[in-house]
């Protein structure tokens, strides 16, 4: 009997110290975040994600009480920072800034994606929308959109626009742009919007259809001549430009979107302390107002309706792929 109750003692109390054990993980899981957190941008420095991302970090750092870093990891398209995000950890401290275009449309535009958009993301809430402007060079004679379609329609596969790279929002307008006009215009991709708002105000480039936070700043000073908003409505933040529909090419209509993702399989708790925070920052007054400068707005949409909606849109924009022959060149 004396050696039945020495066994048991030993038993006890491991279970007493396992108990312990959990109680600790337990509490360590409930403090997130308990270190930085990164939130990726796909593009270089100077555009709308990279605007956004560094806005929702400054207000997102105060609020979780840890450092929210902004990381540009630029290239294909935004390929490369996204495939970093989907191969990481799934803890909540690396997220990326998705786009319309890389959480979209890639997932159509290029047949060996590395990466499944809704099997490989966790959205966690979408922050911004913006139109993107058509714009070109003074150098080039158009002054409308129409005039810009006659000169295409003129000289066929001679006019350059500039992109922020294959299956970004830019090069969508464009390819939509194409596609009702019935013209020919030639693709020059660059890594980002920044560099790409660059070759346009050098003339090295005449035409893009950039992200009204890059180019409405160069349009206000007279660097840039904006033609229309690719949105189906007139920019409150530039009444004066026109829609690219009512100028000459009815039914065209293309708004970029913004959301934050986390790798998929990341703790739904995470993601929802995430979610709230986003959609919180955005609705402050000064947030929006500083999205309204910039030619866009503030969209909040929680972890549960943005997933919805990031399905519809992979959904819609494999017909809008199919449907104008776009291709990631």
């Amino acid at each position: 009997m004396k050696q039945r109750a020495r066994a048991i003692v030993p038993i006890a109390a491991v279970l007493a110290a396992v108990g312990m054990s959990i109680g600790k993980v337990g509490h360590a899981a409930e403090a997130y975040p308990s270190k930085p957190v990164r939130i990726v941008a796909a593009f270089t420095p100077g555009g709308f994600v990279d605007f956004t991302a560094r806005l929702v970090a400054h207000s997102m750092s105060a609020a979780l009480g840890q450092q929210v870093v902004v990381d540009n990891r630029p290239g294909a398209g935004g390929i490369v920072g996204t495939e970093l995000v989907a191969r990481a950890a799934p803890d909540g401290y690396t997220l990326t800034l998705g786009s319309l275009g890389t959480h979209a449309v890639n997932q159509s535009l290029y047949p060996k994606l590395p990466y499944n958009v809704l099997r490989d993301f966790q959205p966690v809430a979408r922050v911004a929308n913006g139109p993107s402007i058509l714009a070109v060079h003074p150098s080039l004679p158009a002054r409308s959109v129409k005039e810009l379609v006659a000169l295409a329609r003129s000289r066929p596969g001679e006019i350059n626009y500039a992109s922020a790279g294959a299956g970004t929002s830019t090069h969508l307008a464009a390819v939509l742009f194409e596609h009702l006009g019935r013209v020919k215009l030639v693709h020059v991709p660059f890594k980002g919007g920044g560099q790409s708002i660059v070759a346009l105000l050098s003339g090295e480039v005449p035409v893009t259809f950039g992200t009204a936070a890059s180019v409405s700043p160069h349009t206000k000073t007279g660097r840039l001549r904006g033609l229309g908003v690719t949105s189906a409505q007139r920019s409150p933040v530039l009444p004066d430009l026109p829609t690219v529909a009512e100028s000459g090419l009815p039914g065209y209509e293309m708004l970029n979107w913004l959301g934050l993702f986390a790798p998929a399989g990341t703790p739904l708790s995470v993601v929802d302390t995430l979610s709230s925070e986003a959609v919180r920052i955005v609705r402050m007054p000064e947030v929006a107002g500083k999205f309204n400068a910039q030619g866009a707005e503030s969209s909040p949409m929680p972890r549960e309706a943005f997933t919805a909606f990031v399905k519809a849109e992979v959904d819609k924009w494999a017909k809008v792929v199919a449907a104008t022959g776009m291709t990631s060149n």
